[in-house]
């Protein structure tokens, strides 16, 4: 949601140039392997070493493009064992590119960039983080925000402009409250 909400509400307004970056709760968490949550986040890693391959060889633009085919899938479609070929074709990406999900080449890659994310609001965090420069040139980040729906584009603006404001207040950590509904996708995008 937060995704939408950056891309559908505030790039347009306020002329952003974003960069996604890799975050892995299977890296993160460290689930044991006989949990419930092993094989989800290693499901994800893996579509994360797919995502360094296509930054490794077709830049940032087609990070974003399988991004956003891998949320229609999982988040619209519920299905987390698609077919990596067929999404990736599907966005105009060579399939072969489906070939990194079983291997460890860009497991290095992952694994710095996702330090670097934690570096920048600790490791008391989850998914997403969004990180930018405050008005001091400091790169900062925050985890956050959660949010179960896309604002309307005023209130998404204000949230967005409260978050830089933020960004430059030292000794500001944090924000929360109980979520207490689930996330509404809205349209497939």
């Amino acid at each position: 949601m937060t995704a939408r909400w950056v891309v559908d509400e505030i790039k347009p307004a306020r002329q952003l140039n974003i960069i996604w970056q890799p975050i892995s709760l299977l890296l993160k968490n460290q689930p044991d392997p006989d949990s419930r949550f092993y094989e989800p986040t290693k499901r994800t890693y893996r579509l994360l070493r797919v995502m360094e391959a296509v930054r490794a060889s077709e830049g940032e633009a087609a990070v974003f493009d399988l991004y956003w085919e891998y949320g229609r899938r999982i988040h619209h479609d519920q299905e987390l064992d698609f077919n990596l070929t067929e999404a990736l074709d599907n966005i105009g990406l060579n399939p072969t590119h489906a070939s990194a999900y079983h291997s460890e080449t860009y497991d290095a890659e992952i694994e710095k960039r996702h330090q670097a994310g934690l570096e920048l609001c600790g490791d008391d965090v989850g998914t997403p983080i969004i990180a930018f420069n405050n008005r001091r040139g400091e790169k900062q980040g925050y985890f956050g925000p959660v949010i179960t729906r896309v604002p309307p584009t005023e209130d998404s603006l204000a949230m967005w402009d409260a978050l830089v404001t933020m960004m430059d207040v030292d000794g500001f950590w944090e924000l929360k409250r109980t979520r207490t509904e689930h996330p509404e996708f809205g349209n497939r995008p």
